[in-house]
């Protein structure tokens, strides 16, 4: 397919308007030969289609809990905290802290639909096209670029006021309170707001790379006859 949008781009600067539209109709009708504005669309509809089908899963009851690809553990300085706990028999309440973490990730994520519609508005075809012939995840890297920051800036003040509606402050104080009783322990006191809002990220950008992976490599994910002929330039 490339091949032939090649061949197609090197007669137009060879030929005149009679004798190009001839060419034209001698290329077989499954050519699908694509304009700029159809190659920028069938990107946007596959970003689209990657954020409603995967982003959206995270913000479902236990999205990122439930979640290998996505799932918030305790920063590194608190894994000490984790098993600790655990090894003492107080399992439950570590539990409990990372299901905090997780369903706090849910709420922000719910805010971050606007942002990716935005982003998705802006793609050029300069941009699709880098897109298109890019790495598997050139897609993802776009969209990473584009609204990391906003993203951030928006999901912060949400987790942070998701720890405060479920009572998360207490929750941590209470388990990491416990933990510094332990004998013979180094007392810690972390902030998870940004932490949280880091991981979150991540959770965000990996589903979405799933849903680009879907797309780029498998042919019946293509769901629409626009999807089907813009990705066949890359296949």
């Amino acid at each position: 397919m490339i091949r032939k949008v090649l061949v197609f781009l090197f007669l137009f600067n060879l030929t005149g308007c009679a004798e190009l539209q001839q060419v034209v109709n001698q290329l077989p009708q499954t050519s699908g030969v694509l304009s700029n504005a159809d190659i920028a669309s069938g990107l946007r509809q596959a970003l689209e289609l990657g954020i409603n089908k995967q982003v959206t899963k995270l913000t479902q009851k236990d999205g990122f809990l439930n979640n290998d690809l996505a799932k918030i553990m305790l920063p590194d300085e608190l894994q000490k905290v984790d098993k600790t706990l655990r090894d003492i028999g107080l399992g439950s309440l570590a539990d409990e802290g990372l299901k905090i973490l997780n369903r706090a990730a849910e709420d922000a994520v719910k805010e971050a639909t606007p942002i990716f519609v935005n982003a998705v508005k802006e793609i050029t075809f300069a941009d699709a096209k880098n897109i298109l012939l890019g790495s598997n995840d050139a897609a993802t890297q776009y969209l990473t670029s584009k609204t990391q920051t906003a993203l951030y800036d928006k999901f912060n003040p949400v987790i942070k006021s998701s720890f405060s509606k479920v009572g998360a402050d207490q929750v941590w104080n209470n388990l990491i309170t416990k933990y510094n009783t332990i004998p013979f322990t180094k007392s810690v006191n972390p902030d998870l707001t940004d932490y949280v809002t880091a991981q979150a990220l991540k959770g965000v950008y990996a589903m979405i790379a799933v849903g680009e992976a879907e797309i780029r490599t498998k042919v019946g994910a293509r769901s629409t006859a626009l999807l089907q002929k813009v990705f066949a330039l890359q296949d």
